[in-house]
């Protein structure tokens, strides 16, 4: 909330509508269904995903014809409109829009446009001052009317803005941008090692299962793409896995695993929820004893490995010694991998590297979201060296990808050490200190 005390004495606080004023707009976004869009159409619509964390991403595939757009009485964006979440997340999370382009733009419901009178409120003071700590935490608190928190103009409207003089709003937006040009710059650059290391770390994968990383320590050259290591084949998945029926398992059918057959306590119920996560303990999803029994088939056991399908796909987690009884659900599949040909780590740092994806992705394509099954599993070809080569080729690749982790650790600290920092200057700004 506002301080007034902090304020300069000669500074105003104002409500949305004053610096709004009789020329400005504050539109809560348009109500636009699917049958309203039109691939063809030539207004493009602006969704929540184009505003996340404050900056304009420009992401939309969503259009409809201006002849739609005039019947449903949208507004039209113009460039350094005030862009604003209406929903979490991130609620109040505001940007200016800047293409340009007459007609071409409108927002979706969960998107607010405000354009401001210029001769009451700068657009770029008003952009920041919405994303500042004081205006973040009083949007946090606004009472919404509704069971899902939404900004309204009306909410919105019982929020006070400090206001100085317009050419001090110019001078404060001047500072402003000044003091984060350098921020933003070092931001880049540190996003950039960000994706820089993801892309070493595929490298480091594709390396280790071209046989870099075992004993030969061969060179990326002396191998052509397809080709492995002497010593090494190619196998499908039906060759590593245990000797029983129930080795290579998916979940059961949707209608066999309700929730209705949840209880409070008893087995455990595996979903992607661990998988993605990487972590067993997670849920508490539990059926009892006699649906235990009835989907047995698909129990699983330490060292299991399990695979997410939907959404979220290629996913491993492998089951520690110490897990809980339990049964898959219907989003994973179980593979009983035989130990004694291959590690569960060498299995899964092959499975998430780029090439399986890349080899799985190409067999679900036409879907309208990534799928994965028991089907494409078997088809995917996997490098099958020595027992103790792949134990080498893990300890191997796991130590590189241990300093990776302290990397990207420290790169996410100076991350949020730099939004703490614009943070800092906004809130700054908006006491009349800078």
């Amino acid at each position: 909330m506002i301080d007034k005390k902090k304020l300069p004495k000669y500074w105003e606080t104002k409500n949305l509508s004053d610096l709004i004023g009789e020329n400005g707009v504050f539109c809560d976004g348009d109500w636009i269904e699917s049958k309203d869009q039109d691939k063809n159409g030539e207004v493009r619509l602006i969704q929540l995903a184009d505003i996340r964390d404050g900056y304009f991403r420009d992401k939309s595939d969503r259009h409809l014809t201006r002849k739609r757009a005039n019947e449903l009485n949208c507004t039209f964006l113009n460039q350094s409109d005030i862009l604003v979440a209406r929903m979490p997340d991130p609620l109040g999370r505001c940007c200016l829009f800047p293409l340009k382009g007459e007609n071409k733009y409108v927002t979706v419901v969960d998107v607010a446009i405000i354009r401001t009178d210029e001769n009451i409120c700068d657009k770029k003071f008003l952009g920041y001052i919405i994303n500042s700590p004081q205006i973040r935490n009083a949007i946090d608190h606004l009472e919404s009317g509704t069971t899902r928190k939404r900004i309204s103009r009306k909410n919105l409207n019982t929020i006070e803005f400090p206001i100085p003089p317009l050419t001090e709003q110019q001078a404060i937006v001047s500072k402003i941008e000044e003091l984060l040009s350098d921020l933003e710059n070092g931001k880049q650059q540190l996003q950039t090692a960000q994706q820089q290391l993801k892309t070493y770390r595929q490298s480091l994968l594709k390396w280790a299962f071209e046989g870099r990383f075992g004993y030969a320590q061969r060179p990326s050259n002396c191998l052509k793409d397809g080709e492995l290591p002497k010593g090494w084949k190619w196998v499908k998945i039906i060759d590593i896995v245990e000797n029983n029926k129930n080795s290579l398992k998916a979940g059961p059918f949707g209608s066999s695993l309700k929730k209705e057959f949840y209880v409070q306590k008893g087995y455990k119920i595996y979903g992607q929820e661990q998988v993605i996560s990487d972590d067993a303990f997670l849920g508490d999803y539990f059926i009892n004893e006699e649906k235990y029994q009835e989907l047995k088939s698909c129990k699983i056991k330490p060292l299991d490995i399990l695979i997410s399908l939907v959404g979220t796909v290629g996913k491993v987690l492998i089951l520690p010694e110490n897990c809980k009884e339990g049964i898959i659900n219907p989003r994973l599949i179980k593979i009983s991998l035989n130990k004694g040909i291959y590690l569960p780590k060498f299995f899964k740092h092959y499975f998430e590297s780029s090439s399986v994806k890349n080899f799985y992705g190409s067999k679900a394509q036409g879907t309208t979201m990534d799928v994965l099954n028991l089907g494409i599993i078997k088809t995917i070809p996997f490098p099958l060296p020595s027992l103790s080569e792949q134990q080498h080729i893990v300890d191997e690749l796991e130590s590189k990808l241990t300093v990776c982790d302290k990397i990207e650790e420290a790169i996410s600290q100076s991350l949020q050490q730099a939004e703490t920092l614009r943070q800092s200057i906004l809130k700054k700004a908006f006491e009349g200190k800078l």
